[in-house]
């Protein structure tokens, strides 16, 4: 009986240890793929077409800069990327957001707005088509009390852009792309305001 008790008790022990090792090494392959994610693979995931450093008309007859507009099968998304490292304090109300790092503590102004600004100038030109925008912090920065509205992460990006089934999105695409032709179009016709005004001073 005791023989019998002593092997049970092994035979548990032994299984215990083969789940911990598994549950280990699904950790590490979990941090691994996420620490693999970069800026250019969940934009190529998410994207079927991106403009960089893009110059548009603003609403007030000016331009406006923005980082990057995607085509992504939900519409046109508008990413500004924050290299932020440490604690971050922010919310959608506060004017200046606060960062806590290491070394140093200093603040910047809430980005929202101008994202807000960035999203209306670029609905003005394409009207019909859904236009989102996201404030993307890479893996350095942590919201400890929660992140704002409109800002994200890597994963979250890929989350709430990515697009299982590539059939039914190329289809979108299709539909979206005279729209996305548009902006081409008011970019190169802002390109060359820009060169004519310089050409006039």
């Amino acid at each position: 009986m005791s023989e019998f008790l002593q092997f049970d008790q092994s035979h548990w022990i032994g299984a215990l240890g083969s789940i911990l090792i598994l549950l280990l090494l699904w950790f590490a392959y979990r941090r691994r793929r996420r620490l693999g994610r970069t800026l250019a693979g969940v934009f190529d995931e998410i994207g079927y077409e991106r403009i960089d450093g893009l110059v548009i008309p603003d609403a007030d007859e000016g331009e406006i800069l923005i980082d990057h507009l995607l085509l992504t099968s939900q519409g046109l998304l508008i990413v500004d990327v924050k290299n932020v490292a440490g604690s971050v304090f922010g919310s959608d109300r506060m004017q200046d957001w606060t960062v806590i790092a290491a070394d140093r503590r200093y603040t910047f102004s809430n980005p929202q707005p101008a994202l807000y600004d960035r999203i209306a100038a670029v609905r003005q030109i394409v009207q019909q088509v859904p236009v989102a925008g996201r404030i993307l912090f890479l893996d350095g920065a942590d919201f400890t009390k929660g992140a704002p509205g409109l800002v994200c992460g890597l994963s979250d990006l890929l989350d709430q852009f990515g697009e299982r089934d590539k059939a039914a999105a190329q289809v979108k695409i299709e539909a979206f792309k005279p729209h996305w032709d548009l902006i081409r179009k008011a970019a190169l016709n802002a390109q060359v305001s820009q060169l004519v005004n310089r050409r006039r001073s």
